[in-house]
């Protein structure tokens, strides 16, 4: 599945729970490690197990561990490890290693790293093609980076990214994809600027992101609208798709005076992939939406 909005909840703050699996996230990542005391962490594991041993309906549930070279690794693994998380979020990632060393711990549950960190993190983007098949997707973070390197700041006064810390969200978003796997946006962290929010993940999805991370249950309807596909962008997605079933073997077509070729197929198929809801149904019988095409003499 493919994840538009996964939410952060401080897994010592239980009384949270509900409320963060109604506000619309497709998952949760209940978290052990930075919104979590050192004091805490025994009183977090216990009420992330007690929520994963129970009903287990709505939200995806993930948990976000602390840091494989830490001391609190080991006890995160063992208070949740026989519940079954739906994913593990795995904060300090650096290498495809780290993913397979936890997943020979926790067989079977996707790990979703957040895999810009530290300096040697950038380095070792493009391993993680290697464990695809243990990935939930990739994620990306920009306030632990430019403390590791001596950065004042990891934005411009006007909002956007520093270049270096621009510099690593492109990387991620490359290795995500060269994987294979879901880029997921990270946070936006003015939680109150909803307006600043939807610019924010209407970038990430024209960006080619899939999903992003929320810290605040009021940011997840404007999340999940931003990267939902509206009923326009599904109705073209089926036309495209139409067009090339009506035309087999042709690599190019003309459709309402556009060229369009693979790539737009791809990307066709993407946003069907990808509707939640909506008023056209991706389900019926759409050849009929096809209006008269061309070959393209590329073709």
């Amino acid at each position: 599945m493919t994840f538009r909005s996964l939410l952060f909840v401080p897994g010592d703050r239980p009384e949270r729970f509900d409320k963060a699996a109604a506000s619309g996230a497709d998952a949760l990542i209940l978290d052990l490690e930075d919104s979590v005391t050192a004091e805490n962490k025994g009183r977090a594991r216990d009420a992330i197990a007690a929520r994963l041993s129970g009903d287990r309906t709505g939200p995806a549930l993930f948990v976000r561990v602390n840091p494989a070279d830490g001391a609190d690794h080991a006890a995160d693994l063992a208070a949740i490890g026989a519940h079954r998380p739906d994913g593990i979020v795995l904060p300090k990632a650096e290498h495809a290693d780290d993913v397979s060393r936890l997943a020979a711990r926790l067989t079977g549950v996707p790990i979703l790293p957040i895999a810009t960190e530290t300096p040697r993190a950038i380095f070792g983007l493009g391993s993680y093609a290697t464990v695809a098949h243990h990935l939930a997707g990739l994620t990306w973070g920009a306030e632990d980076l430019p403390a590791a390197i001596g950065a004042t700041a990891a934005r411009l006064p006007e909002g956007g990214y520093t270049a270096p810390i621009e510099l690593a969200r492109s990387l991620m978003l490359f290795g995500a994809h060269a994987a294979g796997v879901p880029a997921i946006e990270t946070i936006y962290p003015a939680f109150n600027d909803l307006e600043g929010l939807a610019a924010y993940a209407a970038r990430g999805r024209r960006d080619g992101f899939s999903g992003m991370m929320a810290i605040h249950p009021k940011q997840i309807a404007v999340i999940n609208a931003a990267f939902t596909p509206d009923a326009a962008e599904r109705a073209w997605a089926l036309r495209i798709v139409a067009a090339f079933e009506a035309a087999p073997g042709v690599g190019a077509l003309q459709l309402d005076g556009k060229m369009i070729d693979a790539p737009h197929l791809k990307q066709a198929r993407t946003v069907i992939s990808r509707g939640h809801g909506g008023d056209v149904d991706v389900t019926s019988d759409h050849r009929a939406m096809v209006p008269t095409v061309t070959a393209s003499a590329t073709g």
